[in-house]
């Protein structure tokens, strides 16, 4: 039976023999035992005095208490009661804590920015509530199972604050709220090892000491609680072993190199990532404009870069400069909220610090035509031409802006430290470094997911209210080219309207095309890049007429 312990079927019931010799015994030595009863019930209370036993519950004739008697309790002894006081006291922080890492994910407080995504040290604070949860819950169940488990979770635990620590990159990513996360974890998961472990012993010394012998049997209550936390834990096993997989493959892409180097932008809360190709170049005692990229949804050198390069290569331009947005390849997240006007303003302190200088022809494509039409009109009398490639209108923000997308890159950015489809890719697919950083893989990263989150944040507010006062700034005389996706333009109706209205942007347009066959990326199609390259050449003859600056002797 369940409720019954091994070896203790019959405690509880003296034996006939047992009530004759107590009846035998001579009438002062059941004195003596009855004074130092009352003794025992009259002394101080101390770490063992029993919290339940009011004095009203009897002790079997041996002096004993049932097995199954509430007063049978490890909670008796005050170190137990201070360790579970203490648990709680943690659980409390962490909340605390895991409140303002969430909030740090939309508004960075002061002094709490990482230059990483914050979706990691929020995860090792959800794996810390989640060890946390199990210690209380099933605080006065303790089970090797469980210690064991915890045990397991504590060692990656350990891994991933190695790894942390020891890479450069990684660590100047979280900084010290990854940091700190990561310590706070392996801590917890050590206080629960311990925790579990003195309940255990508290357990056996309390049934030693009421019951007469330690517990040899568990009740079905009991059974069940020791396996739901083990569950509990187990999932956690591979919640930190899949944490761990992912900080590896984010050590791995630490490696990789690049061209250019990284600048520390608005008051060095951040460093994002630029690179200039090329020579400069005079025409008629004029500096030739250097081509300034800006990427659309994807990090440039997701072979929108590749397209520049080869112009390069035929002649068609001298130089061109790129850069990665904050969170894009090896850019750094920046503080939150972050709109397009500061990526605009980003772009110019770098330009500035690598001691970069106009005239400037700006290229952009899809959303990054937002931020080079703001550059634009901070910068009226440096940048002497625009190319945009199928742009995003400002009327058409608010569809990047989605609350409803909001929340899904909200909930990807959750998940990204599982890495579950990095992971995956790196070990079945043969996923590369550069697929991961900058490739068609990139997107799968908490740093791009985090950069994404930011743009719909304040799209269709902030950002939308900087490209509409960029528009009034905007100087007309600036040569203008729009090369438009045949199959967006045909797909949807609005877009159409809105490329139709981009071209008017300026008074100076020096040609719009609609590329047959050509996706939203349209240079990833022979024709497109054919039209493209065309037409940056005649924007950059175009441009060589406006503001050019002549050399100094």
């Amino acid at each position: 039976m369940w409720g019954l312990k091994k070896g203790h079927e019959d405690d509880g019931e003296s034996t006939p023999r047992e009530d004759a010799a107590s009846m035998d015994a001579p009438r002062s030595t059941r004195s003596v035992r009855s004074a130092q009863r009352n003794n025992h019930d009259s002394r101080e209370p101390t770490e063992r005095t029993r919290l339940l036993d009011d004095g009203r519950r009897p002790p079997n004739a041996d002096g004993y208490l049932d097995p199954d008697d509430p007063a049978v309790s490890p909670y008796n002894l005050w170190s137990v009661r201070f360790l579970r006081y203490f648990t709680i006291l943690f659980f409390m922080i962490s909340c605390l804590w895991w409140t303002l890492l969430l909030i740090s994910i939309f508004i960075s407080p002061p002094g709490m920015h990482s230059r990483g995504s914050g979706f990691f040290d929020f995860a090792f604070t959800c794996l810390t509530i989640g060890n946390l949860l199990v210690a209380i819950i099933f605080f006065a169940a303790p089970a090797k199972a469980l210690r064991v488990t915890t045990a397991i979770i504590a060692a990656f635990l350990v891994i991933d604050m190695i790894l942390i620590l020891a890479v450069p990159r990684i660590r100047l990513e979280e900084g010290w709220v990854g940091i700190a996360s990561v310590v706070w974890a392996v801590f917890i998961a050590i206080w629960c090892i311990i925790t579990d472990r003195v309940v255990a012993w508290g357990k056996k010394e309390e049934e030693e000491r009421l019951t007469g012998r330690p517990e040899t049997r568990r009740t079905l209550k009991e059974w069940l609680a020791v396996l739901v936390a083990t569950i509990l834990t187990i999932a956690f096993i591979v919640v930190a072993i899949l944490m761990t997989g992912t900080l590896s493959i984010r050590a791995r892409d630490s490696t990789l190199k690049m061209q250019g180097d990284r600048i520390l932008v608005d008051g060095d809360k951040y460093a994002v990532h630029l690179a200039c190709i090329g020579n400069v170049t005079y025409t008629d005692d004029k500096r030739d404009p250097t081509i300034l990229l800006e990427a659309g949804e994807e990090p440039s050198e997701y072979d929108f870069e590749h397209w520049a390069y080869n112009a390069v290569q035929n002649g068609t331009i001298n130089r061109y400069c790129y850069w990665d947005r904050p969170g894009y390849a090896w850019s750094d997240n920046a503080p939150s909220p972050h709109s397009a006007g500061m990526s605009a303003d980003a772009l110019s302190e770098a330009l500035a610090k690598a001691g970069e200088e106009g005239p400037w022809v700006l290229v952009s494509a899809g959303t990054g035509s937002i931020v080079s039409r703001i550059f634009s009109s901070r910068h009226l009398k440096q940048v002497t031409g625009l190319m945009l490639i199928d742009p995003m209108h400002e009327d058409l923000l608010h569809r990047i802006g989605n609350p409803g997308r909001g929340f899904v890159l909200w909930g990807w950015g959750i998940i990204s430290p599982l890495g579950i489809t990095r992971l995956a890719g790196a070990i079945f697919k043969g996923r590369t470094r550069q697929d991961r950083v900058y490739g068609r893989n990139a997107y799968q990263g908490g740093k791009f997911i985090k950069a994404e989150l930011q743009e719909n944040l304040v799209a269709d507010s902030l950002s939308k209210n900087e490209v509409s006062s960029a528009r009034n700034i905007q100087s007309a005389d600036t040569p203008l080219v729009v090369v438009s996706s045949a199959i967006k333009c045909r797909s949807d109706g609005e877009w159409e309207r809105k490329q139709r209205d981009s071209t008017k942007l300026t008074e100076n347009l020096v040609g719009w095309d609609v590329v047959n066959k050509a996706p939203h990326q349209v240079w990833r199609t022979f024709e497109g890049r054919q039209v493209m390259e065309k037409r940056l050449k005649e924007l950059v003859k175009a441009s060589r007429k406006v503001n050019g600056t002549t050399i100094e002797e």
